[in-house]
């Protein structure tokens, strides 16, 4: 089954599940039987001769989706061996139902040992499920360590056993799995924050009652599908020119950090800025003109020719390469004061932080560690609880926030977007500066303030996939990822040109 769009608390489906399946006229412990013929499933369709399942249960209702697991190995003649962390007489409910009903099949089960047997070639983990609040612990931290270090496939059952399923942080510990079967409505923490370590290829199912819940509960955090993409991109006429799509002003590239802004200009340009001008040092100028002829330069330095840029320019990015000296600040101050549409990034972020405002036409970039500056906590805090973070940031400061990451979060104070495209391959310098000039180049084409950071973000990310299928993810440069911005905008806009669809204000996602 596809992946939903939608992702929710672990509470929401906790509580949408019970609901949906009343409505649905289906009893929780049939629900549990679905959950373990789907973990059956994708077993035998990645794993079709097993030559020994370990099976590892809890004593919660993740236990229970083990046991029938366990229950349909056992009749399909695989090779079985049981651990379990709880004494029958401990398990209740639908979990216990499940255990019977497996010792009625044959089934036997023991404690968790020391070694795993060196034959065991998939082990499936019903440890903890979504109900995790605090760290993992010991003995079970024991037995996630020993699950981990063996060279067995791992499936973890709903969500990896130590893995927080509201915030995608380890609570201590986690199982590495290389697939996680998700049910009735995948949990936002499988999306993001440490998430891509541990859960593998993410699967879904519904069981029966996906719409039901889909009814009931109201998700606010979204992935950024194709076809939001292609709902807010914005179609060129057959008759534009250059007037018709913005102009950009970029502003940053102190002396010695010319890279960061000859980056940004360049992905501006090659995003579909109509004009792109760039105020800089004048070192910078020739390194710059000899990457990208088409790019204006003005030295940052005069205030009449800084105040005529920002006069002229339709959309500004701030902070690539900029510092944090007295130019810079005054830099600052100026595009603080503008009403037109901006982009902090970098060095922009620094110095809001020790000079926050609020602005309704901002779009702000932070990576982990500019966003516990501009909160003043910990990188620890905000990766603990990414999408609190996030909020936080829009809060305080307006606009729109891009929290940067594994699983970026995009937030306009009213829901949560996240970019499950990307790779680690963008784990390199100078990625920041490519997507702070795609941004801006949108915001100067006229795309409202959350259509232009959900399109980047994604465009961005989704060129630095393609880019990847060429040589590896390995020695990935930001400059890499050039070719591939056009190609993806490219690709949207003859998508939306086929539907021949005009974009509008109400087509837009804010």
């Amino acid at each position: 089954m596809m992946l939903p769009n939608e992702f929710y608390t672990a509470k929401q489906v906790k509580e949408g599940e019970i609901l949906a399946a009343g409505q649905a006229g289906i009893s929780l412990y049939h629900l549990m039987q679905r959950a373990g013929t789907a973990v059956f499933e994708i077993l035998r369709q990645y794993y079709p001769v097993p030559k020994h399942v370990l099976v590892c249960c809890g004593g919660g209702n993740n236990g229970g989706d083990g046991y029938v697991l366990a229950t349909l190995l056992l009749q399909a003649g695989i090779k079985l061996t049981v651990w379990s962390t709880h004494q029958p007489n401990q398990l209740v409910g639908d979990a216990y139902q499940a255990y019977l009903d497996y010792v009625s099949a044959g089934g036997t089960i023991q404690a968790a040992q020391d070694t795993i047997e060196a034959d065991v070639d998939v082990i499936i983990d019903a440890l903890l499920g979504t109900g995790l609040k605090g760290a993992v612990k010991q003995a079970t931290a024991a037995l996630i360590s020993l699950i981990n270090l063996h060279d067995a496939q791992v499936i973890a059952v709903d969500t990896p056993s130590g893995l927080c399923a509201d915030t995608g942080a380890v609570l201590g510990v986690c199982v590495a799995a290389n697939h996680t079967v998700s049910f009735i409505g995948i949990k936002q923490g499988l999306v993001t924050a440490s998430a891509r370590d541990y859960i593998g290829k993410l699967h879904f199912h519904g069981l029966g009652v996906e719409a039901e819940f889909k009814h009931l509960q109201q998700a606010k955090v979204f992935s950024i599908s194709e076809s939001i993409l292609t709902r807010a991109v914005i179609a060129r006429k057959h008759t534009a020119n250059k007037g018709h799509h913005g102009k950009a002003l970029l502003v940053g590239g102190d002396m010695g950090m010319g890279g960061a802004i000859i980056l940004s200009s360049m992905a501006c340009a090659r995003s579909g800025a109509g004009l792109t001008a760039v105020l800089t040092h004048q070192a910078n100028y020739a390194a710059l003109l000899s990457h990208c002829a088409e790019v204006m330069c003005k030295d940052w330095i005069g205030s009449e020719d800084v105040e005529s840029r920002i006069t002229w320019a339709s959309a500004i990015a701030l902070g690539p390469g900029l510092g944090v000296n007295t130019p810079a600040k005054s830099l600052f101050e100026a595009i603080c004061a503008s009403n037109k549409p901006k982009v902090f990034d970098a060095d922009g972020l620094n110095l809001l932080a020790k000079v926050p405002n609020y602005d309704t036409n901002r779009i702000i970039t932070p990576h982990p560690g500019e966003a516990a500056r501009l909160l003043q906590c910990s990188v620890t805090e905000i990766e603990r609880d990414r999408f609190a973070a996030v909020r936080e940031l829009q809060q305080r400061f307006g606009g729109v926030t891009i929290l940067k990451g594994a699983g970026t979060l995009v937030c306009d104070g009213k829901q949560v977007y996240v970019c499950l495209a990307g790779n680690s391959g963008m784990a390199s310098g100078g990625m920041g500066d490519v997507l702070i000039g795609v941004i801006v180049s949108l915001l100067a084409q006229g795309y409202a303030l959350l259509d232009a950071a959900v399109i980047g973000v994604q465009l961005h990310s989704q060129a630095a996939d393609e880019a990847v299928k060429v040589s590896g993810k390995v020695g990935l440069l930001a400059s890499d990822l050039m070719p591939f911005i056009r190609q993806e905008i490219n690709r949207l806009s003859d998508k939306k040109q086929l539907n021949k669809s005009i974009y509008t204000k109400e087509q837009s996602l804010c």
